[in-house]
């Protein structure tokens, strides 16, 4: 029970900016695109509690953590109108890139406080945890937001480069996504999947963060 209560007091924060970020920057993204349904339903924001579904990102994700190894959650859906936009097969992908983008920054800017960390010698563990939660939490959302399943950000993108009849096609595949999605989860594909993009993220990571790495090992 200990490491339960602090296993969630480390992730708190994290999941919480993790989720806004990437909600945020969509509706961000969206708005500036010539959609303003998500921002006329407040999800611009930076607050958390405009972002959170009571269920999919409470609920579940806590008894999937107690039951299994694997997590999985969901935000409020954001709502989109990619009619609106002024090249809707080109935006949607713009939209749907937009959210692990934020996640990659976020995934950033935790490595960023986690080496000023280091380098001021901070010897409580709290604070080094939370950084590393938040590297981890961010790319985690990335790549699996990246899967290419309909009606998740990869599918979205998917649609976006397949020729149009091609794209129809697979975008009928939307109403049995969460089913695929499962499938996935069972046959350990999705656990493959997460591995590699976040392999090739903390990569592009370290490479941004080598400078400031250079920097801070030569002083």
């Amino acid at each position: 029970m200990d490491e339960l209560i602090r296993n969630l007091a480390v992730y708190a924060l994290p999941v919480l900016f993790a989720i806004t970020m990437h909600d945020a920057a969509q509706a961000f993204v969206a708005r500036r695109l010539g959609d303003n349904t998500a921002h006329a339903a407040g999800r611009t924001t930076l607050n958390p509690l405009a972002h959170i579904d009571p269920i999919g990102t409470v609920v579940i994700p806590a008894v999937m953590y107690l039951m299994t190894s694997f997590v999985f959650g969901y935000a409020k859906p954001l709502p989109l109108n990619y009619g609106q936009m002024k090249h809707p097969k080109r935006d949607m992908a713009l939209v749907a890139l937009s959210g692990p983008g934020a996640n990659f920054l976020m995934a950033f800017l935790w490595m960023l406080l986690a080496i000023c960390l280091h380098v001021f010698d901070v010897q409580e563990d709290f604070p080094s945890l939370v950084a590393s939660a938040g590297i981890k939490t961010n790319l985690w959302l990335m790549a699996f937001n990246l899967l290419p399943i309909p009606s998740m950000d990869g599918g979205r993108i998917v649609f976006s480069l397949l020729p149009h009849k091609a794209a129809y096609q697979y975008a009928r595949l939307e109403p049995y996504g969460f089913l695929i999605l499962l499938a996935l989860i069972l046959l350990k594909v999705v656990t493959y999947w997460l591995f590699f993009v976040e392999t090739v993220a903390g990569i592009g990571l370290r490479l941004l963060a080598m400078p400031l790495l250079a920097l801070v090992g030569g002083s």
